[in-house]
């Protein structure tokens, strides 16, 4: 895993390579067909690389771990090491190959609510809301309203509207309220972002009427 425009870590390390001298092999990763990194008995070669990687890789030999400069979105997916000892005699073998997924992340804006009706606000009448949270990676998993009041809270959960940038593939997501105005009681209104089990969630300033 890598956040957007940070740089991920693909690991290539096998059993006992702690005890090998990485002069006696041939190391190299795809993605797909396209050639990521190449190093050769040593030295890193850049002459079959996909353009897309050139000057974006390193190797880190000591551990054996593949460096891709700012990540991308583009970046995403499964990359495949492949490490080749060099023998005697006969042709080199191939000794271990390993697969890795990766992932890429990018911050969503705290969520923020807006109000969609103008005049004042009168027991009984409809209050319109709108919120909204902007440039992250993946997309969420869902919004959902906290109408908090009397040391209750309501979960209310609305349809998002999910939108994707063409460009850098970032999404926007904005979802609607429409509910009574709450009468003679302190209410505050929340927006909770789901991004996921592992990520959490985001939640706005909340509003109070």
């Amino acid at each position: 895993k890598s956040f957007l425009n940070h740089t991920a870590y693909l690991s290539c390390y096998f059993p006992n390579s702690q005890k090998t001298d990485i002069k006696d092999f041939i190391v190299f990763w795809q993605k797909g067909d396209e050639v990521v990194h190449e190093v050769y008995y040593g030295q890193e070669k850049h002459d079959n690389l996909s353009p897309k990687y050139i000057n974006r890789t390193k190797m880190d030999m000591d551990k054996w771990t593949l460096q891709l400069l700012n990540a991308g979105i583009v970046d995403e997916g499964q990359y495949k090491c492949i490490i080749i000892q060099r023998r005697d005699k006969g042709s080199p073998k191939v000794i271990y190959t390993s697969e890795c997924l990766l992932y890429i992340f990018a911050n969503y804006s705290q969520p923020e609510i807006a109000w969609l009706h103008t005049g004042e606000l009168k027991p009984s009448k409809y209050l319109n809301l709108s919120c909204s949270s902007s440039g992250g990676y993946p997309e969420p998993k869902q919004m959902t309203w906290l109408i908090s009041h009397e040391n209750r809270t309501l979960r209310l959960m609305r349809h998002m509207d999910v939108s994707q940038d063409a460009v850098t593939k970032l999404y926007s997501v904005t979802t609607k309220l429409n509910i009574t105005v709450p009468t003679n009681t302190f209410t505050n209104i929340s927006c909770l972002l789901h991004l996921g089990d592992q990520l959490g969630s985001l939640v706005s300033v909340p509003l109070g009427i």
